[in-house]
Order: C-alpha cells, then sequence, then structure tokens
C-alpha cells in the first residue's frame, strides 16, 4: 500500500471523518463504519484533504485534464481545495466547476454551473467524498454535457466502500463506470482501511462485525 493512502486512513480517523460503531444508513442498512466529510472543517484539514486527492488524481488518471467538477453540495469545497492543491504540488492550472442544485436566473454568472465555464473539449475529472448509489453523477452528469462536449477523465472518491450498489452485483463506483464509460476510483478502498487499521482502531470485534456486514452487502 502506497505511504500516502496509509496516511489518509489515519487522517480520516484522525478528523473524525471516519467512525466506527453502529450507524444506519441512508439506504437503511446497519453499517459498523460511517464516513461524514463534513466534518473535514479546519484550514490545515481541508489544505490536507486537496492534497490527497490531488496525488490520488495525478497517480490514476495524470495530469492531461482541464477542469475538476465537484457535484453541490459536498463536491464544491471538494472541487477547490483539489485545484488549489495540484497547482502547489505539480504546478499545473487546473480550473474548478460545480454544479448548482437550481439555475441561477441573472447576474453575469447566471446559469446552472459556477465557477469555470466550460467549453469543447474540456477533459474534467469528477470528485465525490464517497459514491454510495450513483444518483449524484446521474443528476450532473447531464449537466456537464449540456454545458459543452466536455471529456470526463475520471471520478475520484475518497472511500470505495465497496459494497453492492443498485445492481445488486457490483459497487456503486463500478455501476457509474458501466454506465458512462468513464474509469472512477477512490484514494482508499474499505480493505485497504481494515488492513491498515486492524489491530489497533480496528479490535477482533469490529473485524467480526464489519466480516458480516460484507457477508451481507459486499461486492461478491
Amino acid at each position: 500500500m502506497e505511504a500516502y493512502k496509509k496516511e489518509f486512513i489515519k487522517f480520516m480517523v484522525d478528523c473524525n471523518v471516519l467512525k466506527f460503531g453502529d450507524f444506519t444508513l441512508k439506504s437503511g442498512r446497519k453499517s459498523p463504519f460511517f464516513m461524514n466529510a463534513g466534518a473535514y472543517v479546519l484550514g490545515w484539514q481541508l489544505k490536507r484533504l486537496g492534497e490527497f486527492y490531488a496525488q490520488a488524481i495525478h497517480d490514476r488518471f495524470g495530469d492531461d485534464f482541464d477542469v475538476v467538477f465537484g457535484p453541490a453540495y459536498k463536491g464544491i469545497p471538494l472541487s477547490v481545495i483539489t485545484a488549489i492543491a495540484y497547482h502547489n504540488l505539480y504546478g499545473k492550472e487546473i480550473s474548478y466547476c460545480s454544479d448548482r442544485k437550481e439555475a441561477k436566473d441573472h447576474g453575469a454568472d447566471a446559469g446552472q454551473l459556477l465557477g469555470a465555464e466550460l467549453h469543447d473539449g474540456d477533459r474534467v475529472v469528477i470528485v465525490e467524498d464517497v459514491t454510495t448509489s450513483g444518483k449524484s453523477i446521474d443528476e450532473t452528469y447531464p449537466k456537464l454535457k449540456a454545458a459543452a462536449d466536455v471529456e470526463v477523465v475520471g471520478l475520484m472518491v475518497s472511500l470505495n466502500r465497496e459494497e453492492v450498489g443498485k445492481s445488486g452485483t457490483m459497487a456503486a463506483i463500478d455501476e457509474v463506470s458501466e454506465k458512462y464509460g468513464f474509469p472512477t476510483d477512490a484514494i482508499v478502498t474499505m480493505s485497504e482501511v481494515v488492513e491498515a487499521l486492524e489491530g489497533t482502531v480496528i479490535t477482533p470485534e469490529l473485524k467480526a462485525a464489519i466480516d458480516a456486514y460484507y457477508e451481507q452487502y459486499g461486492v461478491k
């Protein structure tokens, strides 16, 4: 496992973003772990988070893209901090762009999007915190394509939960890739989290609960 992945896992735990216990997810599933990206609120946390996203994007998708796009709402700060980090780490200017839940009908920036104006041929990387159903991509991908004939280079999320999505056979992040035809990836997977934390944060009892959860909901 790459060093920055181990650092990111520790970072999530230290920032109280990745929690272990007994949680009821929006889907109704009872989960022994929960990730809340909204807990990143301090300046140093946001700076470091952007660096993790930039490193993962650089490693998986390379430098040949123009815009980082973050679906509203949590994706908006993710796109901004990733663009800043990419400039600082790799010296490449990347624009940020996000969508609005409701289109703005006045002013010079009226429309469905905020941030950079998209142009035909722009290459775009999408950033999200976690993909559980693909719903946000279903909502934002048509907005991207309506704005300009852009090419989506890939989707990067922070954590791949590695549990089945709507199809019942593959992870939600893989469902997005299959549906839209662009690669998807995560800074870390839940398997890597377990590997890094087993014996410390993840006790034998917690490991048993995680194993039972994946026996029921995990990608086979």
